[in-house]
């Protein structure tokens, strides 16, 4: 069973100091784009060999575009043996959609 988190449980939880890593899985391309302030980047083919930069002591949450592409990358993690991870379901959309803050980082 993957765990998804809603953009407004996610917000609560940054506003209340919880320790999340937030994890962009999307390209650099993307990012530009908005993204979520201080979520790491790590496009979504460069997971496997990053696997050291993930701790599994620490709630993760994934997130893409739309969440399709975070919810194979959770399901990945979950087969290497991380069970504290999340989906954000409808990524960035969703987020963006309910007001959420979003940083536009520069080209990489």
């Amino acid at each position: 069973m993957l765990n998804e988190i809603d953009s407004e449980s996610l917000q609560q939880r940054l506003t209340a100091g919880e320790s999340l890593l937030l994890v962009d899985i999307r390209s650099p391309g993307e990012r530009i784009q908005g993204a979520i302030p201080n979520a790491l980047p790590m496009p979504m083919h460069t997971i496997p060999l990053r696997l050291s930069e993930l701790p599994k002591t620490q709630d993760l949450v994934l997130y893409c575009h739309s969440g399709a592409r975070s919810y194979h990358a959770c399901t990945y993690l979950q087969q290497q043996g991380y069970d504290r991870v999340f989906n954000l379901r409808g990524g960035i959309i969703a987020w963006a959609r309910h007001g959420f803050p979003i940083e536009h980082p520069a080209a990489a």
